[in-house]
Formats: C-alpha cells, sequence, structure tokens
C-alpha cells in the first residue's frame, strides 16, 4: 500500500486525496466533451460536476461516520481526516444527486438529459477512486490466502477495491455503449443505479469493514436493495411507456 506519494517541504500529498482530485478532473473534463457533442453548455456541466464532487465528498464522510458513531465519538478529530479514507458512496449520491438537482434547475436544464449525460463519468470517477482506497488501505476486503498482503492490517485480505474499481469501469463501458446509442431519458440514469447496486450487494460479501445489521446483511446491502428495486421500477416502468 501506499497512503502517502511524497512529501513537498511541510506538505504531505496522500494517494487517497490524489486519486479523489484526478477522479474529479478525468470525469468532469470527459463529460465536458460529452456534453459539446450533445450541445449542453460544456461549461455548465463542468460546474455542474465540481459542485456534485463537493457535495459528494461532504454526503460520504457524513453518511461514514454517522454508520461508524461509536469510533468517532472516541475519536473526534478523525471526523477532519479524510486523508484516512472512510468514505459512504450512498452517501455521496444522495447529496451528490440533491445538489445536482437544484443546480439544474436553477440553471433551468433538463433534468434526466444531464443526468443521463453525467452518470457514466460518475462511475468511472467511481472506478478511479476505489484505487485510491487500496492505496490507502481503506474498504477492505476479509482474510483469503488468495488476497493481497496490507501491512495496514498485518494481514493477506480480498482487494476488494481493485474489484470494486475494475466493476466501475465496466459499468462505465456499458454506460458509454449506451450513450453512443438513442436511448430514453432516464434511461442510462437508472442503468448506473441499477448496475451499481448490484456490484455493491455482491461485493459487500466479501468486505470486512462494515457491521452485519439484519439478516447477516450489512447497512450499504440494504440500501443497495432499495436502490435495485427503485431502479428495476423505474426502468420498467420506462420501457413499458415506450411499448406503449
Amino acid at each position: 500500500m501506499l497512503p502517502e506519494i511524497c512529501h513537498i517541504g511541510p506538505f504531505t500529498i496522500y494517494s487517497y486525496g490524489l486519486m479523489l482530485v484526478l477522479a474529479f478532473f478525468v470525469s468532469a473534463y470527459l463529460a465536458s466533451r460529452q456534453a459539446e457533442k450533445t450541445h449542453i453548455d460544456a461549461d455548465k456541466i463542468f460546474n455542474l460536476c465540481f459542485y456534485v464532487f463537493i457535495s459528494g465528498i461532504i454526503g460520504s464522510r457524513i453518511f461514514y461516520v454517522v454508520s461508524n458513531f461509536p469510533f468517532y465519538f472516541k475519536h473526534p478529530l478523525e471526523i477532519i481526516m479524510l486523508q484516512h479514507g472512510g468514505m459512504a458512496i450512498f452517501g455521496g449520491i444522495i447529496f451528490g444527486s440533491i445538489f445536482a438537482c437544484l443546480f439544474i434547475i436553477k440553471n433551468k436544464m433538463d433534468l434526466l438529459l444531464t443526468l443521463d449525460l453525467l452518470a457514466p463519468f460518475i462511475a468511472l470517477g467511481q472506478a478511479i477512486g476505489r484505487i485510491g482506497c487500496f492505496l490507502n488501505g481503506c474498504c477492505y476486503g476479509k482474510v483469503s490466502a488468495f488476497g493481497i498482503y496490507f501491512p495496514s492490517s498485518g494481514q493477506v485480505l480480498i482487494p476488494t477495491q481493485l474489484y470494486s474499481s475494475l466493476c466501475m469501469f465496466l459499468i462505465f463501458l456499458a454506460l458509454r455503449f449506451m450513450q453512443n446509442r438513442k436511448h430514453l431519458p432516464g434511461q442510462i440514469l437508472y442503468f448506473y443505479l441499477f448496475f451499481y447496486s448490484v456490484k455493491r450487494f455482491f461485493i459487500e460479501f466479501f468486505r470486512n469493514d462494515s457491521p452485519r445489521i439484519f439478516q447477516g446483511l450489512t447497512l450499504f446491502q440494504l440500501l443497495s436493495l432499495a436502490m435495485f428495486f427503485f431502479s428495476l421500477t423505474m426502468l420498467i416502468r420506462l420501457f413499458y411507456f415506450k411499448k406503449k
């Protein structure tokens, strides 16, 4: 693992933060390029990406802190130590979606078309961000003889971060494939939610950093089930009305 990239005087470059910043710039740049192709204001899309990025980080951190409240209650200063990792993407999706909708409505943009444009690049950003989790050693998996040695824990663990990164990259490719073809408004967004919920539900079985709270399932698996049924319902509704 490589939590720290280098030191520049009194400043430390952390791999986790670096990958988050890289995820933002790569995703925002590609989303802006895609906006130009679809005659959407590229500057507005870049600004939207910035607001989604910031609000997503805040939401992810809040959700993670709340879900691990006993630890942060004893160590309150750790709440602001983002370089140590600790993000819950569901909080990011909730906060990011709220701020995205507010921005889109304020700027009189088409809601579903804009979210359809962003969805693949959000998946790509998550794929890059998970590499930061791997380098940082957070979001780790269970002990396994077929895993990777993590110095931070002194154990051989399943590299769930890399599996998540690979899955999100494949989701990105699938969504871009659909995006470049004729599709219904909202279709890309709902498929993103559908694919992500399936990925997260199954990857949680291999992770070892979330407590089981109901019938052997983690909080994130329960949220994944809710997201799965919501996105599936919206997709069925979408294609049903198309058929009619």
